[in-house]
């Protein structure tokens, strides 16, 4: 992951909020890194998921976080 957003290659912005995370795991992120996440990806992008606190009243918390590869 690169919080500050500044890695190269291809990436891809999600909140910093495990909801949003699990959501891009389940799909969406694979398709916007035009990758094919293995298992043992998914397993640990809902791994570094899971240091997320649940979204703010406004269903986000502030800042994003680029995932890329």
């Amino acid at each position: 992951m690169d919080e500050r957003g500044k890695a190269a290659g291809r990436g891809a912005y999600l909140h910093p909020s495990a909801a949003c995370w699990q959501r891009g795991v389940a799909g969406p992120l694979q398709g916007a890194l035009r990758v094919t996440l293995e298992e043992s990806d998914r397993e640990a992008l809902r791994a570094y998921a899971g240091r997320f606190t649940a979204p703010g009243a406004d269903g986000h918390t502030d800042g994003d976080i680029e995932a890329s590869v």
